[in-house]
């Protein structure tokens, strides 16, 4: 939106700023903190008065978070899917399909866990939606981007997998693209749904990886650069820079709320959007793979708990003291910040190894 104030750069030079997408992606991220920031306290505060007794707690997980998380409101992933919308249609190039492709999907699965949350509430029942309608509905809006992207994208490449470290490799999907595309939201989400049980645990990794990806948007969308790494350039992509930078916006003013002990919690209604938008990005720039890299520690939580459903119905017996991975930790007496920081600082090392292999090529 603001991008069209370029149009009277000849009239005020400053004007001359919005055509670069550094500076509306640097803007988009402190838009984002500053309406994050603003917004919090009073949406704090309505969250507390009509979710009387906060988020349902499992009564099944670990005994502390009965007394310490009791009464903590939840949706507070309402607060991030505004900032970083409001930031994205002020700062993004509207007429760019990609933005809209991922700020849809974005919202499509945060309303979702908005409807999950909601249940949660209103039944004061941990459980929400069914898992199957869940899924199917998350499976359909994934389908849809994937078919949006790949159009945008066009030829070969926009129905092609592209693999890190091999610059040629690109192995054509065909029809089977948007399947597999629509694999890599519906994961992405709901590994990152997992991953959400400790104070500030799920926002920083997403962060991190949201920084990643903005940069290779970036690189990738400049035809120059992708030559240069041995990319595949994808026209037009670029844009998400502004999108990822508004979403680490976002989730810095969310943690501003969300640092131990939190004051409110991102509910399914981020959750499952964070991690949808990541995938979707991850499917736009044509660096899937490289997203189970950057979001490893996603991907390690929930492989935790597929290996402990699937080890217990087999034997009877538990791989993990309690899964997801994290919950283990805390069963084996370590501090939940102690868990949170070390899992953030693994988070920062894939991120390293996913930036490295845009070098090894």
């Amino acid at each position: 939106m603001l991008l069209n104030l370029s149009r009277f750069a000849d009239q005020f030079i400053l004007f001359n700023l919005f055509r670069y997408l550094t500076f509306r992606s640097g803007a988009a991220c402190i838009t984002a903190l500053v309406i994050s920031l603003l917004l919090g306290p009073g949406l704090i505060r309505w969250l507390k008065s009509v979710q009387r007794g906060g988020q349902p707690i499992r009564p099944d997980g670990p005994e502390r978070h009965l007394i310490e998380k009791k009464g903590t409101p939840t949706m507070g992933g309402v607060l991030i899917l505004s900032a970083l919308s409001v930031s994205t249609l002020l700062w993004a190039d509207l007429r760019n399909g990609y933005v809209w492709a991922v700020l849809l999907l974005t919202l499509g699965y945060g309303a979702i866990g908005f409807v999950d949350d909601y249940i949660k509430l209103s039944k004061a029942d941990f459980r929400g939606l069914s898992g199957r309608g869940k899924l199917i509905v998350q499976a359909g809006l994934g389908v849809i981007a994937s078919i949006w992207i790949a159009w945008l994208t066009k030829g070969t490449l926009g129905t092609g997998l592209a693999l890190p470290v091999f610059k040629e490799a690109l192995i054509p999907l065909g029809i089977f693209f948007p399947i597999f595309g629509m694999f890599v939201m519906l994961g992405s989400s709901n590994a990152v749904n997992l991953t959400d049980g400790l104070d500030g645990l799920a926002i920083v990794p997403t962060i991190i990886a949201a920084g990643v990806f903005g940069l290779i948007a970036y690189l990738v969308g400049n035809r120059v650069f992708a030559d240069y790494l041995q990319l595949h350039p994808v026209a037009g992509v670029g844009e998400l820079a502004v999108f990822c930078s508004a979403l680490i916006g976002a989730g810095l003013g969310f943690l501003w709320f969300n640092a131990p002990p939190a004051a409110v919690f991102m509910g399914d209604t981020g959750s499952l959007a964070l991690g949808g938008a990541l995938g979707a990005v991850a499917v736009a720039v044509k660096h899937e793979m490289v997203l189970f890299i950057v979001g490893g520690l996603f991907v390690v939580e929930t492989v935790s708990v597929i290996i402990q459903v699937f080890w217990y119905k087999r034997t009877g017996r538990r791989v993990f003291l309690m899964a997801p991975l994290h919950h283990h930790f805390e069963k084996k007496g370590w501090s939940e910040p102690t868990i949170v920081i070390r899992f953030w600082i693994i988070a920062m090392i894939l991120a390293l190894v996913g930036l490295g292999t845009l070098k090894i090529r």
